[in-house]
């Protein structure tokens, strides 16, 4: 199991280590020769091209094929069952002279099935699950991140039997250091080296999180066309096929460090690659499928314990941070102003976040705690924070690369936590961390340059991996996630106190307004009592003129007409009680108005009427100058019907008023005589009048028997 393979060494190929990030990896055209590719059409089942030694190692009569019996097993039934670009396991299959491990992609250009030579003695289910179970045991007890990847390597190695294995975690620049290690003593160690992003491109780290083991059994060989070239598979898509060839520049790199076979198997965190577990071997060797299975089981065990060491340190961080916030949000509860708060408790707020320095900065006006910058760096700053990152939490621990002015005070000031509080007079927070210089180790210079010549002169990746010290300057110790937060939430708490005070403010404000407007309501009030009082003197004054002149007078007639012209007066007197006694100023609820109208008309004409009057009003408001019109409209209408429907004796009326959309229709109907001529006295003329100032209609129609007249306008003038 895992012995070394024999190889014959290969000439290596011109490479432009430039062409790294463009270069398209997962179309290589060929296939690592210690194994075979078969690539059938997904209709017919046949083979119509391959990769390796198949006419030696399986058949020579392989092109044309049949898939089922080229393989000897079912693989339609096998086809059918896998996923859509999903891979499945064939199991061993019998070639000339070798067994072979078989596996089925299935891909839209076709069935991919790789055929890897199969191991001399596999391990068995329970060996592989006890040998997980205890790794997963072993990392639990690991106190720490240290600890754990130190674990995570020795458990690898002991799995896979390589020479040396790294725990390799990607930092935010996409450089990679090494955590944890395990290895042959004759072996270099690379523990706590760092490696440029350029080692890995970009797009092989995003083929990691696709395939999660990579194996490379033999680091110098040639690698094994697809073929045939008429097929035209030279740009099929092999990024799930473990036997796919790799880049010449890794190979390169790989044959620079001294290593003749290696793996890789990806560290995946939520989606997103935490780092890979790189393991090196001086000689070729082959790592079979199962064992590449088990790595990758491991590596979601790895990646698991990994976010739960990730978790429980932010939640310790947070339960920190959050007893800081809950004392400044009751500090800036208090009556206090916000800006004295702040002041006051700024070193509270500074030792809060673990910074050196901390600085409220509002207006002209400067507050530093700590190790600050001068006051006019700290404005320019201020400045800075508010235009790039208005009222949201910024944080670096590199200021200088995001604000070159920082270099002044670089010194005092490499890490910024900063957020702005919008307002009147906005305000900024700023916590700084001093600089940190750390000497890092890098595995060989990583701003070394691949030496060229001619065209002609093969270029190589980096040949040197000596431990090679870098100074960094400039930077800070970095800013946690939960500390980030704390600032966002410090930050909405200021504006939150800021808006409060501002509320409590206006309260005060509207509360003296709210005393003076009802100390004017109350002298409102009173005029308007007063007012209604004179204007209701005056109309009953007018109305007992009117009455005293029709018993002086001889005539029926003019009597008659005093005692219409009482009414109509008493018809306007009413709207003003409506008005003084409703909650509205402006406007009357003609249903209350037309009942008390109605009762006050009908009582004048005789009590016998109040049993013969029916009245059916819905709720509409009108205008008090609308309301008058409408007053003096049904007055006359009544009378009429009193006057010409019974010839002055008691009948049925019925008072109708309801409200379409924007317009208001009023119908009085009776059972009397009906209507016969013409009639132009003056209360039909002022019945006419009225109409038009309301910009409404009248129409009369038959009753059968009576008389129905129904008036309609709009609510509001137009």
């Amino acid at each position: 199991m895992n012995e070394p393979l024999s190889r014959s060494p290969a000439p290596r190929p011109l490479v432009d280590p430039t062409a790294c990030d463009r270069e398209p990896i997962h179309i290589p055209g060929s296939i690592q020769p210690h194994g075979l590719l078969l690539v059938a059409d997904l209709r017919t089942m046949t083979v119509v091209g391959g990769a390796g030694d198949l006419e030696g190692r399986l058949s020579p009569d392989w092109l044309g094929a049949s898939l089922d019996a080229l393989l000897g097993v079912d693989a339609s039934a096998i086809a059918r069952s896998a996923p859509i670009q999903g891979s499945a396991r064939i199991g061993f299959v019998a070639g000339r002279g070798e067994t072979f491990e078989a596996l089925l992609h299935a891909m839209p250009q076709g069935l991919l099935v790789e055929l890897e030579p199969a191991p001399d003695v596999s391990l068995g289910a329970s060996e592989v699950l006890a040998a997980l179970d205890a790794a997963a045991v072993s990392f639990e007890r690991a106190p720490d991140l240290g600890n754990l990847c130190a674990e995570a390597a020795a458990v690898f190695r002991r799995l896979t039997g390589f020479d040396r294995v790294m725990i390799y975690q990607f930092l935010d620049d996409d450089a990679g250091v090494v955590l944890g290690e395990a290895r042959d003593p004759e072996m270099g160690s690379f523990l706590n080296h760092h490696f440029p992003g350029s080692d890995i491109p970009r797009q092989a780290r995003a083929l990691y999180v696709r395939n999660r083991v990579r194996a490379i059994p033999d680091s110098v060989y040639v690698p094994a066309p697809l073929r045939p070239e008429s097929a035209g598979l030279a740009r099929l898509d092999l990024s799930d096929v473990a036997l796919r060839s790799v880049s010449p520049v890794h190979l390169q790199y790989l044959a620079n460090m001294g290593v003749g076979a290696s793996a890789s198997v990806s560290i995946v965190k939520d989606g997103m690659l935490w780092g890979l577990v790189a393991c090196h071997h001086r000689t070729p060797r082959l790592l079979p499928y199962e064992l590449r299975m088990a790595c990758q089981s491991l590596a979601s065990s790895l990646a698991r314990q990994i976010r739960a060491r990730e978790e429980a340190m932010q939640y310790r961080d947070r339960i920190r941070l959050r007893g800081a916030e809950d004392t400044l949000a009751d500090r800036l509860s208090a009556d206090a102003s916000v800006e004295d708060v702040l002041v006051r408790h700024a070193d509270d707020l500074r030792r809060a976040l673990r910074a050196d320095g901390f600085a409220v900065v509002q207006g002209s006006t400067v507050h530093a705690s700590g190790r600050c910058p001068a006051s006019a760096s700290l404005h320019r700053l201020a400045e800075w924070v508010a235009d790039r990152s208005p009222a949201r939490a910024f944080s670096t621990h590199a200021l200088t690369g995001e604000f070159p002015q920082a270099s002044e005070f670089s010194a005092l000031a490499s890490g910024l936590a900063a957020i702005s509080v919008p307002g009147d007079d906005p305000l900024v927070l700023l916590w700084f961390r001093a600089e940190h210089v750390e000497v890092v180790n890098w595995a060989g210079n990583p701003h070394a340059k691949s030496a060229a010549g001619d065209e002609k002169m093969e270029l190589t990746p980096r040949a040197s991996f000596e431990a090679w010290t870098q100074t960094v300057r400039g930077r800070a110790r970095p800013w946690s996630v939960a500390e980030v937060e704390t600032v966002s939430r410090l930050g909405h708490a200021v504006l939150q106190a800021r808006q409060h005070r501002r509320i409590r403010d206006l309260n005060r404000q509207l509360s003296a307004t709210v005393v003076e407007n009802e100390r004017l309501l109350q002298h409102k009030d009173f005029l308007m009592r007063e007012v209604n009082h004179r204007v209701q003197n005056s109309l009953q004054l007018v109305s007992s003129f009117l009455r005293l002149q029709s018993r002086r007078l001889g005539t029926d007639a003019a009597s008659g007409a005093l005692a219409e012209a009482e009414r109509r007066v008493a018809a306007v007197g009413l709207v003003h009680r409506q008005l003084y006694a409703g909650e509205q100023l402006e406007s009357v609820d003609l249903s209350r108005y037309l009942i008390d109208l109605s009762a006050e008309v009908t009582s004048s004409l005789g009590a016998e009427w109040r049993s013969h009057i029916h009245l059916d009003l819905a709720p509409v408001l009108l205008a008090a100058d609308r309301a008058v019109r409408l007053g003096l409209i049904l007055t006359e209408l009544v009378l009429n019907t009193a006057k010409y429907a019974y010839g002055g004796a008691p009948g049925p009326l019925h008072l109708r008023l309801d409200q379409h959309r924007d317009r208001f229709r009023l119908v009085v109907a009776d059972r009397g005589r009906g209507k016969s001529g013409q009639r132009q006295g003056f209360g039909t003329i002022m019945i006419g009048a009225m109409v038009q100032g309301l910009g409404g209609t009248i129409e009369d129609e038959d009753n059968a028997p009576g008389l129905r007249t129904t008036v309609t306008a709009p609510i509001l003038p137009a």
